[in-house]
C-alpha cells in the first residue's frame, strides 16, 4: 500500500469514526488522541496489519491525515496514540528479541527510574553561505547531523538558522514481580518518551513505583566504544507511542455512575459494617476484631494540614503479633490484594534501603540516582511487612520516620532528598520465643524496640489456644475450603469492595461532632485518671498518641458509612477497639491497671518503682557497710519495703546488665 493511499484511508477512518473526538481533543488543547486498534482493524484490517509491521511509516501517514482536517495552527504537531492492541503483540520484557526491532509491541512493568525531561532536536534548518539556499535536515539519529553538501557545490561549514525542539525523557521499566518465573531476576528495558507523554499530567502516571502499560516501537541503539567506533553489539530501546497506568492508588480509581449507585446502596444498609468486614477476608476464619481494624485501616482517617504547616497523619498502622499458623500472613496477602497500591515485603528479605530509598550508581542516566523503596512505592497505598521480628535492628530503625512523619529523608552521595511516603503499614511478627507463653505477659514477649511499637495505633496479639468448639468450626471451615475452593463467595465482590473503599477515601472527609469529641475526651481523661500510683510513680495507662489514634479510628468508622459526620457511635467503636488492644497488651496484672509503659518503654511502672527502691537501698548500704554490699542485706531491706525476693533478684540482674552495678565476688555487688 502506497503512502498516499495510507493517508487517504486514515483520513476516511478519522472522518467516519473519530471526527467528533478529534475536534474535541483539539478544542481542549490536547496534543494527542487515543485510537482504539480494534476500531481500526474493523475499518481496514490490511492497514491495521501494516501498522504492526511498519509502525514508523504508518503512524507518520496517520499524523499527515490528521493535518488534512481544518485544524487551528497550534494543533500542527498533533499525535496519534494507540491502545487496545491484540494479545499477540504483548511481549514480556525478557522476551524482546531482534525480530521485534521496528515492530509495534506492548510491554507492561513497574517504573524503576526516571530521568529529567530534556529538550531534543527533531529537525534543523541550515543556510548555505555561498548561495543562500536553505537546507532542512531531519534529526532522527542520536547524533546531530549537518548537511554534507549544497546544490551549488559547497561542502561543509553551513550556518544553523533554526531548530525544532521536543521534550524527551527516559524511564527504566522493570518486569512486574507477579509475571516472573521462579528464580529469575526481573529484566529491565529503557523506554524513551517524548512530546505530550512527558506533559505534567501524564508524568504523574509514570512516577517510580507505578505499574504501566507501554505501546511502542522497538529500536536498536548503537553502543559507542571507548575508541569512538561503533560496537557490533547494539542496545535495545522502546520508543513509546502511548502510556497507560494499570495500577492506580485509591485516589485515582475511576468509578462509573452505575458503580456509584451500587456503592451508595450498600452504604444505606444498616449492617453495612458487618457486611464489609465479612467480605474483607472470607476465607480466614474468626478474628472479627482484627478484620474490623483492618477495614478501618484501609479507610484511614483524614489527613490534616494545620495553619502553621504542621501535619497530622490520617494513616493508621496496625501490628499483628501472634503464634505461627494463626493466619497473619494470609490476612496481609489479602489486604495487599484489596488495596490498589499494595506492596508485600517479608522479614530477612528486607533491608533498610529497600524499605526507604537507595542511592544507586546509574548507567542509563549517568551519575547517582535515587531508587524508591517499598514504603515510597506504596505511597497512598498499603505496605504489608511480614516477619518484622526477623529484620535486623538497623533496618527496622529506618522505618521510624516513615511511620510518624510520613516522609523519608536521604542524605547520601551528594543527594539530599525528602521523599513523601504517605503509606499505611500493616506489619506482622512472631513473639520472642516463636509462640506465646500463656503464663507470661504479652508485652514481655514482643521482640521489637519500644519506640517502633509506640508508632502503631493498634497492636493485636493473635493467639492460637486449643478450644474444642472453636477448633471444630475452624477445621470444618478450612477443610470445606479445600474440598470446594469457590464455596465461599463474599457478599461484596473484591472489585466492588476496592471501589467502595476508594470512593470513601476520595469523597468523604468526616468532621468530628461535639458528641464524638466528648466521648473520646471522656474516655481519655478517665483512663489518665485511672492510672494507679506505685509508690511515687504513676502508671500511665494512655498517652496522647492513643488519643490521636482514637480520632483516626472514629473518622475511618464514619467513612465506612460514607458519612461526613463522626457520630458518638463511631467514637464508641474506636474506644472499644483501642480498649481491646490495651487490655490484651498493656494490662499489668500486678497493679490491675492498664499501663502503656509496658509497650512504649518496655519497663512497667511497677517494675520501675522497684528499681528506684533497690537503688536507694544500695546507696544507703554503701554509706554504712562500704563498697562491697552483700545481696542478702539488700533482699532483707527490700522485704521491709514490701518487695519480694524474686523481684529483687530480677532488678539486680537488670541493673547489672545496664552497667549500674557489678559483682566483685559471688553474693556481693558494688556500684560502678
Amino acid at each position: 500500500m502506497e503512502a498516499a493511499e495510507q493517508i487517504k484511508k486514515f483520513h476516511q477512518f478519522f472522518e467516519e469514526v473519530y471526527q467528533a473526538g478529534l475536534l474535541e481533543s483539539v478544542r481542549m488543547g490536547a496534543k494527542s488522541m487515543l485510537i482504539d486498534f480494534t476500531e481500526l482493524s474493523k475499518f481496514d484490517h490490511e492497514l491495521a496489519d501494516m501498522l504492526l509491521e511498519q509502525p514508523e511509516e504508518v503512524i507518520k501517514s496517520a499524523d499527515l491525515a490528521v493535518q488534512q482536517f481544518d485544524l487551528p495552527t497550534e494543533a500542527k504537531d498533533f499525535n496519534i496514540r494507540l491502545e487496545n492492541l491484540p494479545e499477540s503483540q504483548k511481549v514480556m520484557i525478557k522476551d524482546i528479541r531482534s525480530k521485534h526491532i521496528e515492530k509495534m509491541i506492548v510491554i507492561e512493568g513497574v517504573v524503576r527510574q526516571k530521568s529529567d525531561v530534556r529538550p531534543q532536536v527533531t529537525s534543523a534548518r541550515f543556510e548555505c553561505p555561498s548561495c543562500g539556499n536553505i537546507l532542512a535536515i531531519l534529526q532522527l539519529d542520536t547524533q546531530f547531523k549537518e548537511p554534507s553538501r549544497c546544490g551549488c557545490g559547497r561542502k561543509g561549514k553551513f550556518k544553523l538558522i533554526s531548530k525544532e525542539l521536543i521534550d524527551a525523557q527516559g524511564i527504566v521499566l522493570e518486569e512486574a514481580p507477579e509475571n516472573m518465573m521462579g528464580g529469575a531476576q526481573p529484566k529491565r528495558m529503557n523506554i524513551f518518551l517524548k512530546g505530550d507523554l512527558v506533559s505534567p499530567i501524564s508524568e504523574v502516571k509514570s512516577s517510580p513505583g507505578s505499574k504501566i502499560n507501554i505501546v511502542g516501537i522497538t529500536k536498536e541503539v548503537p553502543i559507542i566504544l571507548k575508541s569512538g567506533g561503533k560496537s557490533t553489539r547494539f542496545d535495545l530501546l522502546v520508543e513509546a507511542n502511548s502510556l497507560t497506568a494499570t495500577e492506580e492508588t485509591f485516589y485515582e480509581l475511576d468509578i462509573s455512575e452505575k458503580e456509584e449507585k451500587l456503592i451508595k446502596d450498600i452504604a444505606k444498609d444498616k449492617n453495612v459494617f458487618k457486611k464489609i468486614v465479612d467480605s474483607l477476608a472470607p476465607s480466614i476464619y474468626g478474628h472479627e476484631k482484627i478484620k474490623e481494624a483492618l477495614l478501618l485501616q484501609l479507610m484511614g482517617g483524614v489527613h490534616k494540614t494545620r495553619a502553621d504547616g504542621a501535619m497530622s497523619r490520617g494513616d493508621m498502622h496496625v501490628l499483628l503479633i501472634g503464634d505461627p499458623g494463626a493466619g497473619k500472613s494470609q490476612m496481609l496477602k489479602r489486604i495487599g490484594v484489596i488495596a490498589p497500591k499494595g506492596r508485600y515485603v517479608s522479614g530477612r528479605g528486607v533491608s533498610g534501603a529497600g524499605l526507604t530509598a537507595a542511592v544507586v550508581k546509574d548507567e542509563f542516566l549517568k551519575g547517582w540516582s535515587l531508587e524508591a523503596g517499598a514504603l515510597v512505592l506504596a505511597s497512598n497505598g498499603i505496605c504489608c511487612i511480614d516477619e518484622m521480628d526477623k529484620m535486623t535492628k538497623e533496618d527496622r530503625s529506618a522505618m521510624h520516620e516513615a511511620l510518624e512523619q510520613q516522609t523519608i529523608s536521604i542524605n547520601k552521595a551528594n543527594i539530599q532528598a525528602t521523599l513523601l511516603a504517605r503509606t499505611t503499614v500493616l506489619a506482622a511478627a512472631n513473639p520472642k520465643l516463636g509462640r506465646f507463653d500463656p503464663y507470661d505477659l504479652i508485652a514481655n514477649q514482643i521482640d521489637l524496640p519500644p519506640a517502633l511499637i509506640n508508632r502503631f495505633d493498634l497492636i493485636f496479639p493473635v493467639k492460637d489456644l486449643p478450644d474444642k468448639k472453636k477448633d471444630e468450626l475452624m477445621a470444618s471451615h478450612i477443610l470445606s475450603l479445600h474440598q470446594k475452593p469457590n464455596k465461599i463467595v463474599p457478599e461484596i465482590k473484591t472489585k466492588l469492595l476496592k471501589k467502595y473503599i476508594a470512593y470513601a477515601k476520595q469523597k468523604i472527609k468526616p468532621k468530628l461532632t461535639n458528641a464524638a469529641m466528648d466521648e473520646i475526651r471522656g474516655y481519655y481523661l478517665k483512663m489518665r485518671a485511672s492510672g494507679g500510683s506505685e509508690g511515687n510513680i504513676k502508671t500511665i495507662p494512655i498517652s496522647p498518641r492513643q488519643l490521636e489514634a482514637l480520632v483516626r479510628l472514629s473518622e475511618a468508622s464514619a467513612k465506612v458509612r460514607l458519612s461526613n459526620r463522626v457520630t458518638k457511635n463511631d467514637a464508641l467503636r474506636a474506644v472499644e477497639l483501642l480498649e481491646y488492644c490495651l487490655m490484651q497488651v498493656g494490662f499489668d496484672k500486678e497493679t490491675g491497671k492498664i499501663d502503656i509503659d509496658r509497650i512504649t518503654t518496655g519497663i512497667p511502672a511497677s517494675q520501675r518503682n522497684a528499681i528506684i527502691v533497690v537503688k536507694e537501698i544500695i546507696n544507703e548500704l554503701e554509706s554504712t557497710i562500704g563498697k562491697t554490699i552483700p545481696i542478702e542485706d539488700i533482699t532483707a531491706m527490700a522485704k521491709e519495703k514490701n518487695i519480694k525476693e524474686e523481684k529483687v533478684e530480677e532488678v539486680i540482674e537488670k541493673l547489672r546488665r545496664s552497667g549500674d552495678i557489678f559483682e566483685p565476688r559471688r553474693g556481693f555487688v558494688s556500684k560502678i
